[in-house]
């Protein structure tokens, strides 16, 4: 059961408490103008497949007019994100609506190795950029990234690194206003165990992800994510569009470009109704 969580700058709230606690879906403040989303993060958020911008076409071929940015360099946590961005990250964070707030949503996402072992750093960063964010988007609905396991899905470590990163990812979120989880891992998960009658192995290969010492998303686990995204935000299935743009592959010389859903992506909608489920 969902509890959501009401006033969670409460600093008294036990570890033992926090162990068991779920937390609900942020609430976006009502936009007076155009909606605005940001995206903060390294290269789980863009690197073969780009998180924002399918994100974008999702709401575009779902009539939601929505103004996508992004802040992302890769391999680094979110204080460093900020730094390396620090001009057009403080232009941002400047800039105001009539309705009050310049973002509606806001996704963060911390570095793996900070999620899942650095605690504390990992709270003082999402305070830090939540701080600066507030200033002019005081009702702003945030979602924190939980990381999903950073080992290939048959490694014995799989499982230990999930928990982790799904417990720290709670601890943290839970002290930040208005926040909820964009359930990454646990909808990596779900499809790493065949939920929906989804594959992750096609001639040997997995399908959602790529690397040796990191893990990047391919097409289906770019498009789980956004779909995800989007589920949790509009709380419904998106129409998906006949074509999405999506990596040609993982070379040196492939990039994004559109391509159509039904080839490039192995089982949409079993990854649609997987997405929905850990909305």
């Amino acid at each position: 059961m969902l509890l959501l969580i009401s006033g969670c700058n409460n600093s008294k709230a036990s570890e033992n408490q926090l162990k068991s606690l779920e937390i609900g879906r942020p609430k976006a403040p009502k936009a007076l103008s155009p909606t605005r989303i940001l995206f903060m993060g390294n290269s789980q958020m863009e690197y073969f497949v780009s998180t924002s911008t399918l994100f974008q076409e999702l709401c575009n071929a779902n009539n939601h007019h929505i103004n996508v940015q992004q802040l992302v360099t890769m391999g680094v946590p979110l204080d460093k994100v900020y730094e390396t961005n620090k001009t057009e990250a403080n232009q941002n964070f400047s800039n105001i609506d009539k309705d009050g707030n310049y973002y509606d949503y806001v996704v963060l996402q911390e570095a793996t190795p900070i999620a899942l072992n650095n605690l504390a750093k990992y709270r003082d960063n999402l305070k830090f950029i939540v701080e600066k964010i507030h200033k002019n988007s005081p009702d702003v609905a945030v979602y924190v990234y939980q990381g999903m396991s950073p080992v290939p899905f048959k490694d014995s470590n799989y499982n230990t690194y999930y928990d982790d990163l799904r417990k720290n990812s709670v601890r943290a979120a839970v002290f930040i206003k208005n926040a909820g989880l964009l359930r990454v891992g646990d909808a990596v998960k779900d499809a790493y165990n065949g939920k929906n009658g989804y594959k992750y192995l096609i001639d040997n290969n997995d399908r959602l992800r790529y690397g040796k010492s990191t893990l990047h998303f391919l097409n289906d686990g770019g498009f789980l994510q956004a779909v995800l995204l989007y589920a949790s935000i509009f709380d419904k299935k998106p129409i998906i569009p006949k074509k999405l743009i999506l990596s040609t592959g993982t070379g040196n010389n492939d990039n994004m470009r559109k391509q159509e859903v039904s080839k490039a992506i192995s089982n949409p909608r079993a990854l649609q109704e997987i997405a929905f489920s850990n909305r």
